[in-house]
């Protein structure tokens, strides 16, 4: 005779993850397609009929809208008489997912990255890097070595110039502007590197916006800590998807593996950075032309925009006060730059006209 295996208790978190994992275009149902997704998925040599799956669903379609919403899929797969079919799925997704231990809890490690899609196409950080090396083409094609000096027309319309604050424009798009070949190819590797994997999972339109956020908080915060200083290039939203990754690890700290060491990489990679700038220009005094104000400030926009706007597989009550404190705290920092912009003139050079 066999051991006895103790399942570990499943709560409807659990199969909320799940039902998060098939339902692929996030609109709350199961479809039909998805849930043969469930079916086929299992170890079975032969495949369920599409007949049957079919009435399985409508069996369970309570309002008859030929999907499925959680409370109905719940409804399925805990239904006694469907355990031959969802049983065995359910089973199998526990002894990949739960590590061997007799503790009757509900673990489900491993589950964010089995959200890594390729559907829809993580496009967003690649078309940016696009548009960011057709502007550095431009400036070095109109004038030689323009891009060393930041005089190419590009570069003239879009950097961000304090004493041209009135063109507003100017606080995101300074992001297309690079001084030399390596600032601009260090960016690309790091924004495609580190904002790729992020889109994979939560979606490039959600990723497009902290990028964003970053970068108009970078040219904010350093026009009030580093009043005169000019800004060139994506530093700011680059920090921000540094820092997008550890509002993922915070948001789904259960449904990842590893989630501590992961968090530690994220947490040493930014700190180091933005710590070095600031040694340099302040206790060194060393002349690096390095905008820490704007990675700072993109750093910190990433994780208050990114606890808000990257998906969080399984919600807890914590997580939910986390989601208002950084939304509340994003908002009165920016509002607060906002104004001192407008109404303290006098704190920034003169504007030229």
């Amino acid at each position: 005779m066999g051991d006895t295996v103790e399942i570990p208790l499943r709560t409807k978190d659990y199969y909320r993850a799940i039902f998060n994992k098939y339902d692929r275009n996030r609109d709350g149902f199961i479809t039909v397609k998805e849930l043969l997704e469930i079916v086929e998925s299992r170890e079975y040599d032969e495949d369920i009929p599409q007949s049957c799956v079919n009435k399985i669903l409508k069996t369970h379609d309570r309002n008859l809208d030929k999907k499925l919403n959680f409370d109905e899929f719940y409804e399925m797969v805990t239904n006694p008489d469907l355990q031959h079919i969802f049983g065995h799925y359910m089973n199998r997704y526990i002894h990949l997912l739960v590590p061997k231990r007799h503790t009757p809890t509900t673990v489900t490690d491993g589950l964010y990255e089995e959200e890594y899609s390729c559907y829809p196409p993580a496009v967003g950080m690649i078309i940016l890097s696009l548009v960011e090396v057709i502007f550095f083409c431009i400036d070095e094609a109109t004038e030689h070595q323009s891009t060393n000096y930041a005089t190419g027309p590009c570069a003239v319309t879009f950097i961000y110039e304090p004493t041209r604050r009135r063109e507003a424009w100017r606080y995101l798009t300074y992001m297309f502007v690079h001084i030399g070949v390596f600032h601009l190819v260090l960016n690309l590797l790091v924004q495609i590197l580190l904002g790729i994997p992020l889109e994979m999972v939560h979606k490039w339109w959600r990723v497009l916006v902290v990028y964003l956020a970053g970068v108009l908080a970078g040219s904010l915060g350093t026009s009030i800590v580093d009043p005169t200083v000019k800004l060139a290039g994506a530093s700011g939203g680059v920090y921000s998807l540094v820092t997008a990754h550890i509002a993922s690890i915070i948001l789904n700290w259960k449904e990842m593996s590893f989630p501590i060491v992961q968090l530690l990489v994220f947490l040493i990679v930014a700190a180091s950075d933005v710590g070095t700038s600031i040694y340099n220009r302040y206790v060194l005094d060393i002349d690096e032309h390095i905008g820490y104000a704007a990675h700072f400030a993109g750093a910190l926009a990433g994780l208050l925009v990114g606890i808000n706007v990257l998906r969080n597989l399984s919600e807890t009550r914590t997580e939910r006060i986390i989601w208002w404190i950084s939304m509340v705290s994003y908002g009165l920092l920016m509002g607060i730059c906002i104004v001192w912009n407008v109404a303290w003139k006098g704190y920034f050079p003169a504007e030229k006209y």
